[in-house]
């Protein structure tokens, strides 16, 4: 379960989060909406632990997001996946080595981060020798797909998608949308934030708007007017 109570983001004395009260239920799968500078970033910073609120509350299964010290952080952050618009893929890296980079940090052994790495590529539609590539190398909707199974590959409960359709044509980010949604089918909550009205309406799910940092409609299977 996620819950926001009365979730205040200031910067100086603009409020871009303005007492958010949401819940979200496990399994869910959830989009954001509203215009630019919302607050639809600010609220998935805030839910990831990268901003803090200036008051109220943020849990994510009991973890108290805005309470955490860095060791509770880093062991909160491993329970969820984060996809970004431009992907954030390490240019040095190849695929392989980017989505295998989160779990050598947490010490899994070799043996394991291979299996769970080409089993992430395999829920993308990645085949194993696309892991030998670089990032340079393959197209923008290629990227995202990295970028979700590096997302994947520690086996989250929740994954965060930040306008992860901006920087790719319509055809490509419908693919993208997809693809979350058969993550969704898997049971894993979805959260995506998009100012995209047409692959709202495809999903006919959930639907939130943010405006002015206050949510002005939570719609059941909404729409985007």
């Amino acid at each position: 379960m996620i819950e926001f109570k009365k979730a205040v983001k200031k910067y100086g004395t603009t409020k871009v989060l303005d007492e958010i009260d949401l819940n979200i239920k496990p399994g869910e799968f959830v989009s954001v909406i509203g215009p630019s500078g919302a607050g639809k970033s600010t609220l998935v910073y805030a839910l990831i632990g990268a901003e803090k609120l200036s008051s109220g509350v943020i849990s994510v299964d009991g973890f108290r997001i805005n309470r955490m010290n860095q060791k509770e952080m880093q062991y909160y952050r491993r329970r969820i996946g984060v996809v970004f618009q431009d992907y954030r893929l390490l240019p040095q890296k190849t695929v392989f080595e980017n989505i295998a980079f989160a779990l050598e940090v947490c010490g899994y052994r070799e043996e394991d981060i291979r299996k769970l790495v080409l089993d992430a590529l395999h829920t993308v539609g990645l085949n194993a020798s696309f892991g030998k590539r670089f990032p340079h190398q393959i197209s923008g909707g290629e990227k995202q797909r990295c970028a979700i199974a590096r997302a994947l590959v520690h086996g989250p409960g929740l994954i965060i998608a930040d306008e992860p359709t901006g920087n790719l044509d319509p055809d490509t980010g419908l693919e993208i949308i997809k693809l979350l949604e058969k993550i969704n089918q898997d049971g894993i909550t979805v959260i995506l934030t998009t100012h995209n009205k047409d692959l709202v309406n495809f999903l006919k799910k959930r639907v939130i708007k943010i405006d002015d940092g206050k949510i002005v409609s939570d719609k059941g299977e909404g729409r985007y007017e």
